[in-house]
């Protein structure tokens, strides 16, 4: 017995690992363009962080995360997507926030997207891997193991990622917990 829910649960997530995420599109409030997943079908992956402006774990994990979008600047791309409801997450705001980093950052205000990946905080990293115009989850949740601290990191989750993802390699560990604030369900 024992040995057969230790199978269900590895089966579980190894389901969980292969989610396929369907296309979706938002609008950009840095261009009030409309932006697609299927936009990077030509890129190996890409890299869909949620986030906000008002929660503090997003705000300690700015500064990582520009230096991420840089080391990584024309090898993956990055998108950032906003799925909180408080009045203070306005686009105004939005746009304020994230307007220094040359990325897409896109309002789910009717949280499609956030439902699409299953998001539940923010900051939340989703590393996408692209194939046949397909993109699965190859890695998600947190950033790395310190979110308040970034001098104090000593794993890397979503860099490693993205350099298994680049070498044609698994993740593994495909998941680790997200730390941040609990995006609200409208």
């Amino acid at each position: 017995m024992k040995n057969l829910l230790l199978l269900a649960l590895f089966f579980l997530s190894v389901v969980s690992f292969a989610q396929e995420i369907k296309n979706f599109s938002l609008t950009n409030i840095k261009d009030g363009k409309e932006i697609s997943l299927s936009n990077y079908s030509s890129s190996v992956g890409v890299v869909v962080v949620f986030t906000s402006h008002e929660c503090p774990f997003d705000n300690y994990y700015k500064e990582r995360l520009k230096e991420l979008v840089n080391t990584y600047a024309g090898k993956i791309p990055f998108i950032f997507i906003n799925s909180n409801q408080e009045s203070t997450e306005s686009l105004e705001q939005m746009a304020i926030h994230y307007g220094d980093l040359n990325v897409p950052y896109l309002a789910d205000k009717d949280q499609t997207a956030m439902e699409a990946f299953g998001a539940r905080r923010s900051p939340e990293v989703f590393l996408l891997s692209a194939a046949g115009g397909k993109f699965t989850v190859a890695y998600s949740g947190a950033i790395d193991d310190n979110p308040q601290v970034g001098k104090d990191v000593k794993q890397n989750f979503l860099k490693d990622a993205i350099a298994k993802l680049l070498a044609g390699q698994k993740s593994e560990p495909a998941v680790q917990r997200a730390v941040g604030c609990t995006i609200r369900r409208k």
